[in-house]
């Protein structure tokens, strides 16, 4: 298991992205979508957890037109203000783009299987949402989504397996938020839904505020077996 700093061509220009890649040397490659704190030790934590299970796993820079190497935290007001002002100021189409591209990097990777699926929190589950949509993503999960109320009319060209993980008290999505998007979803057999009962946003980000063990651990089971089920 290894991470390194790598580039991706993009449709627009290069920028850079962290790889971890498995001890094997070979697998399949999950493309992790940040949230709105930019590439930093959370995503590369993830990224190394998913590598030490198999996977080539590439966090790309998504803000890079924005300002290359975003790397905050959620542990000061500070931050959470520059947090928010990038995500604002975020292209989402150029980011699903960048995806994209992301994906094609994973797919080309010596030792990579061709198969890649894609896995995002917060922002993050949005743009998994959106890549499952728009991308030719083998597999999508997306964690406490924002705004995928906002962009249902993209659901019905879903035609690759998609998980989404909603929290029923999430602060961002709030529930007649979620009843709108179980609907949209509930026609599509390519899409799995699971709710978690009294979690807020986040409850899967580790040191984070809001942070729930036996939560998190049962979204990232299912998580697992799906990507084992549809990238293998």
């Amino acid at each position: 298991m290894s991470g390194q700093q790598v580039t991706i061509s993009g449709k627009d220009s290069n920028f850079g992205g962290y790889l971890a890649s498995p001890a094997s040397g070979r697998g399949p490659g999950i493309v992790v979508i940040q949230e709105i704190f930019g590439v930093n030790q959370v995503m590369r934590d993830i990224a190394d957890g998913l590598s030490s299970r198999g996977f080539f796993a590439l966090v790309p820079d998504l803000f890079w037109r924005l300002q290359p190497g975003v790397e905050l935290t959620d542990r000061t007001d500070t931050e959470w203000q520059q947090a928010f002002g990038l995500m604002q100021r975020f292209d989402v189409a150029k980011g699903v783009e960048d995806i994209q591209s992301a994906i094609t990097f994973l797919r080309r990777t010596k030792g990579a299987t061709g198969k890649v699926g894609a896995l995002g929190y917060c922002l993050g589950g949005q743009l998994a949402y959106l890549t499952a949509a728009r991308t030719d993503s083998d597999a999508s999960v997306g964690y406490y989504g924002i705004r995928i109320q906002d962009q249902l009319e993209e659901a019905k060209t879903i035609t690759h397996p998609l998980m989404l993980h909603i929290a029923e008290a999430d602060e961002y999505t709030p529930p007649p938020a979620q009843k709108k998007i179980i609907a949209a979803f509930k026609p599509n057999p390519k899409v799995t839904i699971h709710t978690y009962a009294q979690m807020d946003h986040a409850f899967a980000r580790v040191g984070g505020k809001h942070y729930d063990k036996a939560n998190a651990d049962l979204a990232n089971v299912r998580s697992q077996t799906f990507f084992r089920q549809h990238l293998s």
